[in-house]
């Protein structure tokens, strides 16, 4: 099992701390001297007042942001939590993913959405309705171009004629592809293009927000993954090759009252069974020391056991 975090900062107003550079700097460096394995940030250009009233979160760009924390890093696998891939074009997509890629020897790992905030899509100039359709044909132009020279692509949203983007990735033959989502139809975006699946923990409420599917027990997670399986076989893909990214519903969360690193523990061997292979962990985010302290308990009391 593998473990990941995302940049503690998931609140309205953030704490100061954790986005000056050194304060992310600090937790790059602590998440990988405590084995953590990813680290990345989220994803919201331009989120509504209303959202962020109502428990959103700010957010730093994600591209600039991992690239800092590379800079001082040498194994933490980089990974964003997600990037809306139909909020941009995918050819500069493309390019921010080789160059952090490139730029860290090969640890980026590309972990992208479809999107649910329409207000957010308005304020990017991006047609809500044509999201899905959006984010098939950049998962395709993403990976054309990561592996081919005179790259040639017609869809309804991007048209290109031969062209070639250099430097290429060094990760072969191109940066894993992740994709989030907790339906069938994300699933079936994995088994076509993707190198992962990230579902996130979700009960019915929070699922009718973000317009996907409840996950909220194992029960729900098995049957999503037995899903993707039988979808892998259909494009005869060996299911073996595909991570799965989940959270743990037991033990809660490092840096709280309440953490129970063993039942935590059995948590991971639960989900390890179903076919997990990288587990999201939650940070507090009310200060920096706070999230270094959290860093520090999980790598001692999970990392060191698991």
């Amino acid at each position: 099992m593998r473990f990941s975090i995302t940049h503690p900062m998931h609140t309205h107003p953030y704490h100061p701390d954790l986005v000056s550079g050194s304060g992310v700097a600090a937790v790059a460096a602590a998440a990988e001297a405590a084995g953590f394995d990813g680290f990345g940030f989220t994803d919201h250009p331009a989120p509504s007042q209303r959202w962020l009233d109502a428990g959103g979160h700010d957010a730093v760009d994600p591209f600039v942001a991992m690239a800092f924390a590379a800079a001082g890093t040498t194994t933490l696998r980089l990974v964003p939590n997600i990037v809306v891939l139909p909020y941009r074009n995918p050819f500069v997509v493309a390019k921010a993913g080789a160059t952090l890629d490139l730029m860290s020897g090969g640890r980026f790992t590309l972990a992208v959405g479809v999107g649910y905030l329409k207000r957010e899509f308005a304020a990017l100039g991006v047609d809500y309705d044509e999201r899905a359709e959006l984010f098939g044909e950049a998962l395709a132009v993403i990976r054309g171009i990561w592996t081919t020279d005179e790259f040639s692509f017609e869809g309804r949203h991007f048209s290109a004629r031969g062209i070639t983007a250099h430097p290429r990735p060094v990760s072969a033959p191109h940066p894993p592809i992740w994709i989030g989502g907790n339906t069938g139809a994300a699933r079936a975006r994995v088994a076509r293009h993707g190198d992962g699946w990230c579902p996130f923990a979700a009960p019915p409420g929070l699922a009718q927000t973000a317009g996907t599917a409840a996950i909220d027990s194992l029960d729900r997670l098995a049957a999503g993954i037995d899903d993707l399986r039988a979808r892998l076989d259909a494009e005869e893909r060996d299911p073996s090759s595909i991570d799965i990214v989940f959270n743990n519903f037991d033990g809660g969360s490092p840096g709280t009252d309440d953490f129970d690193a063993d039942a935590y523990l059995s948590g991971v061997e639960k989900l390890a069974a179903l076919g997990v292979t990288w587990l999201h962990v939650s940070l507090p985010g009310d200060s920096l020391s706070h999230a270094l302290e959290a860093i520090e308990q999980f790598g001692e009391a999970v990392i060191a056991a698991a």
